[in-house]
């Protein structure tokens, strides 16, 4: 079941750090839980709340979860990226509850001995997170009748307006 969360909830292994939290991300802190000496490359992105949708104005964006089975999942993407791609450490952090605009709702942070892998293993853990972890969002708009609309947190998803959910 969906549910907010009050603290931070984590899953390690070797090397591999996934959470969820209703804080603001720390970059800083997430960078440096991937960076080794036997590391060449050290690759960031950061999802952030942009401020329009499809042409609406947005307000914020408020994120739900499985928090449990999420990060169950979230920890699966990461050890196969790490092996797939000969990484040396990788971290997804998901920011839950209401996102401002402007600040970021994921980060992700890898590292590996050369560019190449890092660069692709940041890049298709996002896409394997966004397809398959069990994190849904509300863009909620300025203004207007429309309000909000719940998706899964997917790109080219249309979502339910947020008034119809009963």
């Amino acid at each position: 079941m969906a549910s907010q969360l009050v603290e931070p909830q984590r899953k390690t292994a070797e090397r591999i750090t996934v959470s969820l939290t209703p804080f603001q991300l720390d970059v800083s802190s997430v960078l440096d839980s991937v960076k080794s000496p036997k590391a060449g490359a050290v690759v960031l992105f950061a999802g952030t709340t942009r401020d329009n949708c499809d042409g609406k104005p947005v307000e914020r964006l408020e994120y739900e979860s499985y928090a449990e089975l999420a990060l169950k999942t979230m920890l699966s993407i990461a050890h196969v990226m790490k092996e797939k791609h000969a990484l040396t450490a990788i971290a997804v952090v998901h920011r839950l509850g209401e996102v401002p605009i402007g600040d970021e709702s994921i980060l992700i942070a890898v590292s590996a001995p050369h560019r190449h892998d890092a660069w692709k293993a940041g890049q298709e853990t996002l896409e394997k997170c966004k397809e398959k972890v069990e994190i849904w969002k509300r863009e909620q708009f300025a203004g207007g009748p429309d309000g909000g609309v719940w998706r899964a947190n997917r790109d080219e998803t249309s979502g339910t307006p947020a008034n119809n959910i009963g």
